[in-house]
């Protein structure tokens, strides 16, 4: 065995990787960690090593599979830490398995994100591993190449609840830096770009039923809809992220308090109007105005 490698007492290989690659958790490389959201088919790594296995000069991660033991022979989503330890009974024939159908296509869509640490910068909530958007929208980059988007903390406390989210419909194509849905508040409605492009594959309905979820919970329950992008890495690397995201919201930050100050005077020590709804407390900085600074768009 690898210096690098232990078996844990349910027999899969670890390597103490938080994202481990199937290609080292089947044993055929030494330490490999994914960096690609798990989003195999647009993975060029992955890709490489099929193209050795056509050629013969590489065994498969399948195959690897088949040779262990039959305890040790566990589903794909366990070898990859997604799911607890759950014996393949498909023989790695992932295609044809029920399971792995429903992993990818319902249970990553329809899950709820979930902050592991959340930062706050000047009472406004940044979590890690979340990326940012300058409309101020966030993006969780689920297994498979799946986007969970919503939108931010700062831009819900600005606006305050809304009476509704003009949500698109499944199916629809979005397209960065472009409109992509609405949020309405009484008669003032602001327009929303969309932080990546893909395909709309699932929308919170909860969202219809209940936004002032968003407000409540913006990282977690409040979340808006489920794209799939034809380019994940790509995707990920024109967004904000972790230490960048915490100077990019105090940047923000201080940009309204200087608009604040402009019509209210100075800020009391304590944050003065930094609570919810903003632009409710302080209508005079004017709906456009605020859209237009921190989303991008104005109506």
């Amino acid at each position: 065995m690898e210096k690098n490698s232990r078996k844990d007492r349910k027999g899969r290989i670890g390597h103490g990787s938080s994202n481990p690659c199937l290609w080292m958790q089947a044993g055929i490389v030494g330490s490999k960690n994914c960096n690609n959201f798990y989003d195999c088919i647009t993975c060029k790594y992955d890709l490489g090593m099929q193209k050795k296995v056509e050629r013969g000069k590489q065994v498969s991660w399948q195959d690897a599979m088949r040779r262990k033991p039959g305890l040790e022979r566990i589903c794909r989503h366990s070898l990859t830490n997604r799911v607890e330890s759950r014996q393949c009974a498909y023989d790695y024939n992932c295609s044809k398995c029920d399971f792995d159908q429903c992993f990818e296509d319902f249970w990553t869509t329809k899950t709820k994100a979930t902050p592991f640490d959340i930062q706050q910068v000047k009472g406004f909530a940044v979590p890690m591993g979340y990326y940012f958007h300058k409309g101020h929208t966030w993006a969780k980059i689920e297994s498979g190449g799946y986007v969970r988007i919503g939108f931010d903390d700062f831009a819900l406390k600005l606006l305050g609840e809304a009476d509704s989210f003009d949500l698109p419909l499944m199916g629809k194509e979005l397209h960065k830096d472009m409109i992509g849905w609405g949020l309405k508040k009484k008669k003032n409605t602001a327009d929303i770009l969309s932080p990546v492009d893909g395909v709309i594959v699932e929308v919170n309905s909860k969202m219809r039923q209940s936004p002032e979820l968003a407000n409540r919970e913006p990282y977690s329950e409040g979340w808006l809809f489920m794209v799939r992008t034809p380019d994940i890495k790509k995707a990920a690397k024109k967004l904000i992220a972790d230490t960048e995201s915490l100077e990019w919201m105090s940047d923000e930050v201080g940009r309204l308090e200087g608009m604040i100050e402009e019509v209210a005077g100075p800020l009391a020590t304590d944050g003065g109007f930094l609570q919810q709804d903003i632009y409710g407390n302080l209508p005079d900085l004017g709906w456009n105005n605020l859209t237009k600074a921190f989303l991008g768009t104005r109506r």
